[in-house]
């Protein structure tokens, strides 16, 4: 075979080849040239990617292949249930249902004409619905008890299951039937879907307590509340609160978390249901028919509160916020945040649990006890704040009223005082200050600027006033204080109690909240009298009205006795208090104005005063 001849044999045939350069001249004439250009390569590689998407888009889009895709997640979530409807196609969410405002507007009417003119609002018109679990309320039953009035109030205890009662618990059983709201068990939730990986499954019932206490047809009910098994109430500042509101409109009433980690999660705008939810009749009404449905929209929520947010969220209603319910996602110690309470009425506190005991000493049981009996006792002015001052001594009094007496070793400035001490740390233990959405402020590092406690020992009332007695609590650092602080001394290194005298607030003071002003009457070297109440009308306050008074005190002495002028300093802040006060001092003399700045408005107060021989 000679070197330019090959022969391939294909299919039993041999076929000659040349590689001789004539024949492959003549065999390269008679291809097409576009086979060996890469434009035609690269045009059929686009029309072929263009092709298959196409194929793919229609087919991803056809109806069959949704029908078959939702068949498919169906049958993964219950392949057991999906075989036995195989032909049936699984209906979507119900959209949110749309409500007439214009007939629901009209019934409200014609119920508030049927009524007429409604007495005032008491705790026989509020529904509680306190959510629990049969596991945890034998423990937690002793907190209901603290804040439970089984005479006036009405509601119940939703548990998940029955309670299985003890043997030879007969007595005690027979005891918490009568202090303790009726048990409930909630409505079977196994048909809603919960798929939130890290919360809790009980989220949908306890969501739903409103709506199953408002089918119970209870007579006479215009709000309905909701809290936790460890959630302590105010129940007579919860009834003033809701008494700004009218219970015929569609009202969610509630607050935040302390938390900003916890609202930035949730909401903002949602009421956290261990600081309790108020929610009106209307409200309750429109959620009874809707809230069924509206949880089927949202099984990846958390909890129960953010349930009940989301529907209320779907009927269009806001959150209107009260500063005095407390949902206190906190730990540590509660000090900082039970001295500093809000001007507004105390309302509610919650996971009292998860936080020292609030007075030294006592459990937190016993603490809670304490506490509660100084709430029952004077109820409006419970846990308000007083600041007052002793401009001798340079010293800063700042009263808790049922709580705490803090004395400071010098001025402080109210600005200061509204700031929350944080002495604890958030719900996730942070304790950054931007992890709180109110204000605060770190604790004196210095033993020398650190303040005297004088917490709540007893508290008695007489007539409309109480008189609360503060036992001072034992310096962790007193001896150092003493060496390093020389020779500055304790704050009252004598004073062992101090006695507060609080005088009624007004029936209104919750409309326009005002801090109340204090004075101090020191009694002797041993005993310390604070007299606090609120604010006469047109007073500037406890601190400028301690300053002017001392400032009043001393120039009149001088003018008296007919002694050396007062100073220039002196000569200002009277002429700067005479100023604002020209009115009233045109109409009384001298000695008589004078001692008109170092008193309260006694018109509220004669009663008291005249029993108490107490000239302020």
């Amino acid at each position: 075979m000679k070197e330019d001849d090959i022969t391939i044999p294909i299919n039993n045939t041999k076929i000659r080849s040349s590689t001789s350069p004539s024949a492959s001249s003549s065999s390269g004439t008679r291809r097409c040239p576009w086979r060996h250009s890469q434009t035609g390569l690269a045009v059929l590689a686009v029309l072929s990617l263009v092709s298959s998407t196409t194929a793919w888009l229609s087919l991803v889009f056809s109806d069959t292949t949704t029908r078959c895709w939702h068949r498919f997640k169906d049958w993964e979530r219950n392949p057991w249930h999906h075989h036995l409807h195989l032909h049936k196609q699984p209906p979507p969410p119900p959209p949110p249902p749309l409500i007439s405002s214009s007939t629901f507007i009209n019934n409200t009417n014609q119920k508030q004409e049927e009524e007429g003119d409604k007495e005032e609002l008491s705790l026989k018109h509020i529904v509680f619905g306190i959510a629990s679990s049969s596991q945890l309320w034998n423990k937690r039953k002793e907190f209901v008890k603290l804040w439970w009035r089984p005479n006036d109030m009405r509601g119940h205890v939703w548990l998940d299951e029955k309670l299985v009662h003890k043997k030879n618990a007969g007595s005690d059983d027979d005891d918490d039937r009568l202090l303790l709201p009726e048990i409930m068990v909630s409505e079977d939730i196994s048909r809603f879907r919960y798929t939130n990986p890290i919360g809790h499954p009980s989220g949908p019932r306890i969501s739903r307590i409103v709506a199953e206490c408002f089918r119970l047809g209870l007579p006479n009910v215009r709000w309905f509340v909701m809290g936790d098994d460890d959630t302590i109430f105010n129940p007579d500042n919860l009834v003033s609160v809701l008494s700004k509101y009218d219970s015929n409109e569609l009202v969610y009433i509630g607050s935040n978390s302390e938390s900003h980690s916890a609202n930035t999660y949730f909401s903002h705008s949602m009421a956290f249901g261990g600081a309790g939810i108020a929610i009106s009749y209307p409200l309750a009404h429109s959620l009874s028919k809707i809230q069924d449905d509206c949880l089927e929209r949202y099984p990846k929520l958390y909890g129960s509160d953010d349930r009940l947010h989301a529907c209320v969220s779907e009927l269009g209603v806001p959150l209107t916020r009260e500063h005095g319910f407390h949902q206190w996602d906190i730990r540590g110690n509660a000090h900082g945040l039970l001295s500093a309470h809000p001007i507004a009425p105390f309302v509610s506190i919650h996971h009292v649990e998860a936080v020292d005991p609030f007075f030294p000493g006592l459990s937190s049981l016993d603490g809670l006890r304490l506490f509660t009996k100084s709430m029952k006792t004077g109820p409006p002015s419970f846990l308000q704040r007083s600041i007052c001052y002793d401009h001798k001594r340079r010293l800063t009094f700042s009263v808790s009223l049922g709580y705490v007496v803090q004395v400071f070793p010098n001025i402080v400035l109210p600005r200061e005082l509204e700031r929350s001490e944080q002495t604890y740390s958030a719900w996730n233990r942070l304790r950054h200050r931007s992890e709180f959405d109110f204000d605060t402020r770190e604790s004196h590092k210095t033993a020398c600027k650190r303040r005297a406690l004088f917490f709540l020992k007893d508290v008695t009332k007489h007539g409309n006033v109480t008189v609360g007695s503060y036992g001072r609590a034992k310096e962790r650092d007193g001896l150092k204080r003493k060496i390093y602080c020389f020779p500055r001394q304790l704050p009252l290194r004598h004073v062992q109690n101090i006695r507060v005298v609080g005088y009624p607030l007004s029936k209104n003071w919750h409309l326009v909240p005002r801090r109340l002003c204090c004075r101090v009457n020191q009694t002797n070297d041993d005993h310390l009298r604070l007299l606090v109440g609120q604010c006469r009308k047109g007073g500037l306050g406890s601190f400028v009205d301690s300053v002017s008074f001392n400032v009043h005190k001393r120039v009149g002495q001088k003018l008296n006795m007919q002694t050396a002028k007062p100073s220039s300093l002196e000569i200002v802040v009277f002429a700067f208090t005479v100023f604002f006060r020209r009115a009233e001092l045109a109409q009384m003399p001298v000695r008589d104005s004078l001692a008109y700045y170092d008193r309260f408005d006694a018109s509220e107060y004669l009663d008291n005063q005249r029993a108490l021989q107490v000239r302020c």
